[in-house]
């Protein structure tokens, strides 16, 4: 079964989002929010968490239950687009426009990962 190579785009930028984590890892620990504990732990988590699910998207027997896994990831980690919109110290002096941009942009992120469970006959 060949996978489609809009996949593996998306696989690749969920490996390089989640490499970014180690590599950067102070940007991410700036918009866990504040009520949340363990902040490196969510930070180096959600990193790896990333890592498996690029990986697991590119297997084509364990596609589909991973593009779930990276749904709710992504319903996971949305907290962190409100807290980024919500608290200065944590917009990274993105703009609030675009602030208010990456929220439906995570719905958008969930529609193209739903596509991959074989829910969609894309």
């Amino acid at each position: 079964m060949d996978l489609p190579w809009h996949l593996y785009i998306m696989a690749l930028l969920y490996l390089l989002a989640g490499g970014n984590h180690f590599r950067k890892p102070g940007l991410y620990l700036k918009i866990i929010p504040s009520y949340l504990p363990w902040h490196k732990t969510i930070n180096y988590t959600s990193g790896a968490a990333e890592i498996i699910i690029a990986i697991g998207l590119c297997i084509p027997a364990i596609s589909a239950p991973t593009a779930w896994a990276l749904i709710a990831l992504l319903i996971i980690i949305f907290p962190a687009n409100i807290y980024m919109y919500t608290d200065k110290k944590a917009s990274l002096n993105m703009p609030r426009w675009l602030l208010l941009l990456r929220l439906p942009l995570q719905v958008v992120l969930i529609i193209w990962a739903y596509i991959y469970t074989n829910g969609l006959p894309f």
